[in-house]
């Protein structure tokens, strides 16, 4: 049987039980040291996680841009295969023309048009 004491005197109580119990023919047991109470309104701001925000801020911005940028870039490319998709069924092709090659726009996926435009030399 372990008893427990919390409170202000609970080393007085301990002993007092200790006291007690000790005619008894059972050794007492320690009590387990107790923690001292931390009051749950000290908070205190570590330096290193607030640096962490901060630098971190300025690079999220950049992907929240980037991905606006991207979804309204898709939109168009699609727009622009759709239509490319209406003139192929009016026998008409409309291609995109590179250096090296030229593709249908009918055959593509908005993502694969993007990329086409991405790899391309900015120059031409």
């Amino acid at each position: 049987m372990i008893i427990e004491f919390v409170g202000a005197d609970a080393e007085a109580a301990g002993k007092s039980v200790a006291e007690l119990t000790t005619g008894w023919g059972y050794p007492p047991v320690p009590a387990p040291a107790a923690e001292p109470a931390t009051d749950p309104d000290d908070k205190v701001v570590d330096p290193v996680a607030v640096t962490a925000l901060v630098v971190s801020i300025p690079s999220a911005m950049l992907a929240v841009a980037d991905i606006a940028d991207r979804i309204l870039k898709r939109r168009r490319a699609g727009d622009l295969i759709e239509r490319a998709q209406q003139l192929r069924a009016q026998q008409a092709t409309a291609r995109l023309v590179r250096e090296d090659r030229s593709v249908d726009l009918a055959t593509l996926t908005p993502d694969q048009l993007l990329d086409l435009i991405a790899d391309e030399d900015p120059e031409t």
